[in-house]
């Protein structure tokens, strides 16, 4: 009876078995709706054009290299996907329960640690674009210069511009030391 059963089962346990494995991603193609991997699952086994499913409003392109998940649905090792991507090689270590990172292979990231946000640009700018407007209703420290392409207002209506206006317009008060028509 065992033995009858067996091989009733046998092509669902084997479609069962080829519904998931591991894989080393070897190209990745992110010109399409959806990005194309070529993964390489056991040592002769490779699938072109597996589609890999990522999260909504997150995207990346792995590296050659990274490892995967890929799913195959009804064990169908004709259309794979790919649902999970790890690159051991670039992963933060050492981040406390409950803390949140995203990072790159460069060491950029943005780091949710448990007592604030840290961003590290790994030695490269930090740019804020296509805000008209940048809040910060909190104190701003600042470590090094401050450029300001335009004018720097402050309390609402005073501006350095306006500042220095009326200084090189004052013509000083003969007091010692003091230097009519030296401009700021």
């Amino acid at each position: 009876m065992l033995e009858a059963i067996e091989k009733m089962t046998a092509a669902a346990r084997g479609r069962a078995a080829l519904m998931v494995g591991r894989c080393i991603l070897r190209a990745i193609g992110d010109g399409k709706a959806v990005q194309l991997v070529q993964a390489q699952l056991l040592a002769e086994e490779v699938h072109d054009d597996v589609e890999r499913i990522q999260e909504y409003g997150f995207t990346s392109v792995p590296k050659p290299g990274a490892e995967g998940v890929v799913v195959f649905v009804g064990g169908n090792r004709d259309h794979g996907l790919l649902i999970a991507v790890e690159d051991r090689r670039f992963r933060l270590k050492g981040l406390a329960s409950g803390e949140v990172a995203v990072y790159d292979d460069q060491g950029q990231k943005v780091h949710l640690t448990r007592a604030g946000i840290v961003i590290d640009g790994a030695g490269k700018d930090v740019t804020i674009q296509n805000a008209p407007v940048v809040h910060v209703p909190q104190d701003l420290t600042v470590g090094r210069d401050i450029i300001a392409q335009g004018d720097v207002i402050d309390h609402g209506s005073k501006s350095m511009a306006g500042m220095r206006q009326t200084y090189n317009a004052h013509r000083g008060h003969n007091l010692p030391g003091a230097v009519p028509d030296q401009g700021m």
